[in-house]
């Protein structure tokens, strides 16, 4: 059963609909940031020293697809999956939010969990979300890890993006299909325009090139929302930022769902400081890219209200 951390039920707007199985092993749970209610799972009982790791869905998606890597990185780490504002369970904010408002719900989230620095974990356009985020409070983000991040020129215009979304849908596995209608329908038409303009408009290249966190950028090298592997190192070599590229032969755009083992064994890896290797028990063959390798960061501990109990 959901359970709720702070808020309260009177005069919301909204209506919680709350399975009668959770979706995973994670706790699932709610919460209120600036007057919305917003709907979360999380690590049950993380190691009392787990540093803090959050992931961030995709376009019109809610959070439920990220399960399978977050799962497999929760006892490990203090897993945060929330549905952003709009998406998912969650409310709707009062009036339609973008890029740069999402960051703030990211934000507030963390303030809401006590938390004050964690690495995040973006699909798709979730990794705008986090270059909005790491823009404004760079000392609150451990690392960044961007796996299919999505937005800018080459997904325009919208024919040519829903034409490569259309590609894409054949390369996922076919039981996507049952987690991400139920989130597309309920995200709704006039939400998907407003947010697909709100994406290709934001300046996720420059905000790129702006890091001074280590990062790692995952691709699916049959992704076909995204531009070809050399492409997408010539971009990231013009940054002076601790970053690496891995490209995950086999996959698609989904990464997070299609190939979690290999996706959560690449993050272990790059967490640790650790060459990428390929994990034997999991499909898919990570190739690695390294762009720029500084020195390593000491570890982040989680500062939330697990750490001081």
């Amino acid at each position: 059963m959901a359970t709720r951390s702070s808020g309260s039920i009177a005069g919301r707007r909204h209506v919680r609909h709350t399975p009668r199985r959770p979706a995973s092993g994670l706790a699932e749970r709610w919460t209120t940031i600036d007057g919305v209610d917003i709907f979360y799972r999380e690590s049950p009982e993380p190691p009392r020293d787990a540093r803090a790791m959050m992931h961030l869905h995709g376009f019109g998606l809610s959070g439920r697809y990220l399960l399978p890597t977050a799962e497999l990185l929760s006892t490990e780490f203090h897993t945060l999956v929330p549905d952003l504002p709009g998406f998912g369970r969650s409310g709707k904010a009062p009036h339609g939010l973008d890029v740069p408002d999402l960051a703030h719900a990211a934000v507030r989230f963390l303030d809401d969990r006590g938390i004050e620095m964690a690495t995040l974990v973006g699909n798709s356009m979730g990794c705008p979300v986090i270059l909005e985020f790491a823009a404004h409070h760079p000392e609150r983000i451990d690392r960044a890890i961007l796996v299919s991040p999505a937005g800018g020129m080459y997904n325009q215009p919208l024919r040519r993006a829903i034409g490569q979304l259309a590609r894409d849908g054949g390369r996922e596995p076919p039981r996507i299909v049952t987690v991400a209608t139920p989130d597309y329908l309920r995200f709704g038409v006039p939400s998907t325009f407003r947010m697909f303009r709100a994406l290709t408009q934001y300046p996720s290249r420059d905000r790129l090139l702006e890091l001074q966190i280590p990062t790692l950028v995952v691709i699916g090298d049959r992704d076909p929302l995204m531009p070809g592997p050399a492409r997408v190192k010539e971009v990231a070599a013009q940054t002076n930022s601790q970053l690496l590229l891995v490209t995950i032969e086999g996959a698609a755009h989904a990464i997070n769902f299609s190939h979690p083992g290999e996706l959560a064994h690449v993050i272990r890896l790059f967490m640790a400081d650790q060459p990428i290797e390929d994990d034997p028990d999991s499909p898919g063959l990570p190739r690695a890219r390294e762009i720029h390798r500084g020195r390593p960061r000491p570890p982040a501990s989680n500062t939330g209200p697990e750490a001081d109990a």
